[in-house]
């Protein structure tokens, strides 16, 4: 799961009631799930049945939707279309979010053809990279700009969230540029901690540090799968 930076709080839905950042992210969760049952015709779901989707319990469940208010009837269930919109709302995806991915790279071009984006909220508008062989070169429908013109395209096109999918040693700089030129969401890839001003919220994406925990918990899992079998052969 991508980091908070210190800059970066709690949610705050529509009547101004803080979302704790870990039911936040199982909003993410349960929506998805909604998206599904909505994609399938389900038109209600209880609250055990959304949370064993889920993979959570039911009252934890209950808890981050009441964050949002009180959606759910007893023995009745959730409305899911009308579930679904409370909690986009509540994330902001019913507002026009405008990406702009710096970085042309593997990465970013795979970002960038990334067709998730679209239904769930966000438009990838800019693309850029450093290299001249990269620029002008097409990427799905869009054309690869010159990091030189960064302020000019971001304006343009009217880009207010940002990827920086970009070398450690080139990132700082992005990040600054970035918000020098108004942008106050970024999203890093970059193997660095960045600087910025309080009221710019930048998320972390390090998968290095990802793989190492799922290291650690699959190493968990041996040791207790090798004592599990090592006791049973003691009782036979």
């Amino acid at each position: 799961m991508p980091e908070e930076s210190a800059s970066a709080g709690p949610a705050v839905p529509a009547h101004g009631r803080h979302i704790p950042p870990a039911s936040l992210a199982r909003l993410t969760v349960y929506l998805r799930v909604l998206g599904t049952m909505l994609t399938e015709g389900v038109e209600r779901v209880s609250s055990e049945e959304l949370a064993e989707a889920a993979g959570v319990n039911s009252p934890k469940l209950r808890k981050d939707l009441s964050y949002l208010g009180s959606y759910g009837t007893r023995g009745v269930g959730y409305d899911v279309p009308y579930l679904s919109g409370q909690i986009s709302a509540a994330l902001g995806l019913t507002l026009d979010w405008r990406v702009a991915i710096i970085g042309a790279g593997h990465l970013g071009r795979a970002l960038a053809g990334y067709p998730g984006f679209g239904s769930r909220g966000f438009e990838v508008v800019a693309l850029f990279d450093a290299d001249p062989l990269a620029v002008g070169q097409e990427v799905g429908w869009l054309r690869i700009s010159e990091v030189q013109s960064l302020e000019a395209v971001l304006e343009k096109t009217r880009a207010n969230m940002a990827v920086l999918a970009v070398p450690a040693e080139a990132a700082q700089e992005m990040c600054t540029r970035l918000v020098n030129a108004g942008i106050t969401s970024i999203l890093s890839f970059a193997p660095v901690v960045l600087q910025a001003p309080p009221e710019v919220q930048i998320r972390k994406v390090d998968m290095a540090t990802e793989l190492q925990i799922l290291a650690y918990h699959a190493q968990r899992a041996q040791v207790s799968a090798i004592a599990t079998d090592a006791q049973a052969r003691l009782m036979r």
